[in-house]
């Protein structure tokens, strides 16, 4: 009985010590990094996002037996710093794989860093084709459908309209360039009668609204489309308010239904407009209604299209490591088959090819 007493305490010994061990391996390193000072309307509820994932995914354990761990970092909304940040994250933080950035024009610099030094990248916020086209290559993905679906999807609701005199306001950089050649060439495709008398091309974030607004008017479209977004976006809606632009005008318009955007301006939100945008509040499907039950009660708030995107990057990501070959954290034959499946939507996570996603349908606001 002694004997017997003493080998079944050596036996639990010895699994408490396996457990112990398992339970203190190395975390796995992931580096974030995003404009959170520059654009917090939307990356503050994006930190959010992936900080419920974070909880989320250790508390399961983790992956392959590790806990995740995410170190993040301000891009400061500039390629240059951006690119010094990614950096600093592979080289001195240890981190395995980068993931983030909203703007871009920082997502094509981090994304050439990666390839450069092949390390992993997700784009979870930049809508540049490029990053998956001209540009693309085996080490960077993107979470979000690009410029051209987006564009696609407004230009065959514009083309619906009556409106054959089309102007565009977008901001003068990587998102709003291919934006604008995206819905130009799609609708001209769908209506081509249509014709675009005007363009204004403001540099992102500095928007000179009355101008704008003024050089609009003074074309006399029929319709407008807008790509502008943040601070520049509610400049111009509040200008062309003052200055009757919208009046008896359609106005598609790109990213203006997310609430990061459009729930700042409070009871000048325009209304009529057709729109890209997440309506948190009408989307019922058993995904969605578990991660907003979840998100409300860890943060006593409803979630915007940032925290969607945050939540969703770090899962996806979770998955494809976890698909991904473990002692070389290289993914398999086919990277994109890999990393495509994201069990929180029901739909692609990730893909290197745009695709609609569940949370950004035109509607009407």
């Amino acid at each position: 009985m002694k004997r017997l007493l003493i080998s079944a305490a050596a036996s639990l010994a010895v699994l408490l010590g396996l457990s112990s061990a398992a339970m203190s391996q190395e975390p796995i390193r992931l580096g974030d990094l995003n404009s959170y000072t520059g654009y917090a309307a939307f990356t503050h509820p994006y930190r959010d996002g992936w900080q419920l994932a974070l909880e989320e995914i250790n508390d399961a354990g983790g992956v392959l037996g590790q806990p995740i761990e995410v170190i993040s970092r301000d891009d400061g909304a500039s390629p240059s710093d951006a690119i010094t940040v990614a950096n600093e994250l592979v080289s001195r933080e240890g981190a395995e794989f980068l993931f983030g950035t909203l703007l871009s024009h920082v997502g094509l610099a981090v994304s050439d860093f990666a390839r450069q030094k092949e390390v992993l990248f997700l784009a979870a916020e930049p809508l540049t084709d490029n990053l998956v086209w001209d540009a693309g290559h085996d080490y960077t993905f993107r979470l979000r459908p690009g410029t051209y679906v987006q564009a696609a999807m407004l230009a065959e609701e514009a083309a619906k309209l009556e409106a054959t005199r089309w102007a565009v306001v977008a901001p003068n950089y990587e998102y709003g360039k291919s934006a604008v050649e995206a819905f130009k060439a799609r609708l001209k495709e769908l209506k081509p009668e249509v014709e675009f008398v005007a363009e204004q091309w403001p540099p992102q974030a500095q928007i000179d609204a009355g101008s704008v607004v003024q050089a609009l008017a003074d074309a006399d479209p029929e319709a407008i489309f807008n790509v502008t977004f943040g601070g520049d976006l509610a400049r111009f809606v509040r200008e062309g308010e003052v200055r009757g632009l919208f009046e008896d005008r359609e106005v598609v318009s790109m990213l203006s239904g997310e609430p990061e955007w459009i729930d700042p301006l409070g009871e000048d939100a325009p209304e009529g407009w057709i729109v890209t945008g997440y309506p948190w509040y009408g989307i019922d499907t058993p995904e969605h209604n578990a991660f907003l039950e979840a998100y409300q009660e860890r943060f006593d708030d409803y979630p915007r299209l940032g925290s969607v995107v945050g939540y969703t990057a770090l899962h996806s990501l979770a998955k494809a490591i976890e698909k991904a070959d473990p002692w070389t954290r290289k993914p398999s034959s086919r990277p994109c088959a890999a990393w495509r499946s994201s069990p929180h939507w029901g739909r692609s996570g990730i893909a290197a090819s745009t695709s609609k996603a569940p949370w950004e349908p035109s509607s009407v606001v």
